[in-house]
């Protein structure tokens, strides 16, 4: 009886270990293509203040109306999204005209998230406010961005800040993507 609990329990612990092994090994092998720095995700559920505003005006967003976010069938709600709650860490990868994001605690070698150059750009920087401040690392800043019809914030360290701003505006002669305000 004894030996046969102790037996479902090492296999139990030999499970864990592998699904976290799994975790780390999914994680070094996207490291390996290169191009990767830490970043968190949140997509909330609009556009900020005055381009929402402009955004009703032009009709392309009616009042009450939750606004889908790229990617994804359902809107985001304003409750779905609270102050500080929503921040997903990852590890995003540089691709010619694209960024890919990965969910760290994720089994998927696909992207969690496809952010191209054509659509996205950034509207404001600022620091982590209140309990920001608690779900991301110190010394991050919060990037506030337009992507196509749904706004992202994307938080980095300032080194990879400059990396991803440089990327951003480095795009091929002949493309209009100078996306940085």
């Amino acid at each position: 009886m004894l030996t046969d609990l102790l037996e479902i329990l090492a296999v139990l612990c030999l499970i864990v270990l592998c699904a976290i092994g799994a975790l780390f090994l999914r994680r070094v092998m996207i490291r390996r293509r290169g191009g990767t720095f830490d970043c968190s995700l949140r997509l909330t559920p609009g556009l900020p203040g005055a381009t929402r505003a402009a955004a009703h005006i032009a009709g392309s967003v009616q009042p009450g109306e939750p606004e889908p976010v790229r990617g994804t069938g359902t809107p985001f709600t304003a409750a779905a999204v609270r102050d500080g709650r929503g921040w997903s860490y990852g590890i995003a990868q540089y691709g010619a005209d694209r960024v890919d994001w990965y969910r760290i605690f994720s089994y998927a070698f696909r992207p969690a998230a496809v952010l191209t150059r054509r659509d996205l750009e950034v509207i404001g920087r600022r620091a982590p406010e209140g309990t920001e401040e608690l779900a991301l690392f110190p010394g991050w800043t919060i990037l506030d961005c337009r992507f196509g019809a749904g706004y992202a914030e994307l938080a980095l360290s300032e080194d990879a800040l400059t990396g991803f701003l440089s990327w951003l505006e480095a795009a091929p002669p002949g493309q209009d993507v100078s996306r940085v305000s």
